[in-house]
């Protein structure tokens, strides 16, 4: 009975099924220990003591910035140069703009330092301007943004002196001068001047290190991938189930051998039917010409 199984219609389909059901469960398999990995890189960084609270390092000693270093208080030594303005960040709840200048330090390479926040849009609020000759900066080191980042703006067309997003990418072309792959932000306001208007802002957590929107999903790709291997299973065996029921019939001669399906048994009929009516037209024009034939002979 299930000798159709067989046949080249049949080995096309039974590829697929056995190529399909181990992919879509390497995929769920993969999905499901990304979901796992999130929540394990959760679970130690919740575990682990505040980096804020360690003792400050040099700056040199804490990079790469990688989730163990980020959040970790750097030291830095140099002038403030250039400064920029970063838009569209929202602190409590309210919107406005980071200052971000930037610290040469010794070797000449530039640190990029999140001084603080303002409200109010970037260019028409009056911005404290950066302290003056050699200043040490202790700051919660952070990893350079990316167009995943939170108030990220990639739209491009800001105005001079504005930056969309806090990296050494988008940096490189402002400044003629090497900057870390990395930014510090002040935990506390500037002391003395009109610096104590800036807020400071606090230190994100490494991206990857919590429970976010992407883990669900991680965990709902895991459910699809399954649910698919499923489908596909469920599928092979409905087509086989009903291959195997049209053998059956033919067997017992419920169907005629050979009948392919409904269209197939139409067009037999169709065929016959017009057999049938080229013999009765036949049938009818020999009765016409022997009734010629007589009526001469009489």
């Amino acid at each position: 009975m299930y000798r159709f199984l067989l046949t080249p219609r049949w080995w096309g389909i039974n590829l697929f099924v056995v190529l399909a059901i181990p992919f879509c469960v390497f995929m769920g398999t993969w999905q499901l220990g990304r979901f796992e990995d999130r929540v394990q890189s959760h679970e130690q960084a919740t575990q682990q003591p505040d980096p804020s609270t360690r003792a400050a390092k040099p700056l040199d000693e804490l990079l790469p910035v990688d989730k163990v270093t980020s959040g970790r208080p750097a030291v830095a030594t140099g002038t403030y140069a250039d400064q920029f303005l970063v838009p569209g960040r929202e602190l409590d709840e309210r919107r406005g703009f980071y200052v971000l200048s930037l610290l040469r330090t010794e070797g000449g390479k530039a640190l990029p330092v999140v001084r603080g926040w303002l409200p109010g849009t970037a260019g028409s609020v009056p911005v404290p301007a950066a302290p003056q000759g050699e200043v040490t900066v202790t700051g919660d080191l952070q990893a350079s943004e990316n167009i995943h980042s939170d108030g990220v703006d990639t739209r491009g067309g800001l105005p001079a002196g504005q930056l969309g997003m806090i990296s050494a990418a988008s940096l490189v072309n402002l400044v003629d001068y090497d900057v870390y792959d990395a930014w510090v932000t002040l935990p506390e306001a500037e002391a003395g001047g009109a610096g104590g208007a800036l807020k400071p802002v606090p230190a994100a957590a490494p991206q990857g290190s919590g429970l976010d929107l992407k883990a669900f999903q991680n965990l709902g790709y895991t459910g699809e991938w399954f649910v698919f291997a499923g489908f596909v299973l469920f599928m092979w065996f409905r087509l086989v189930r009903r291959e195997a029921e049209a053998v059956r019939d033919v067997a017992l001669g419920l169907v005629p051998e050979g009948e392919e399906g409904q269209e197939g048994g139409k067009a037999d009929a169709g065929v016959a039917g017009a057999e049938g009516a080229e013999g009765a037209e036949r049938a009818e024009a020999v009765p016409a010409s022997e009734t010629t034939k007589a009526a001469q002979g009489s």
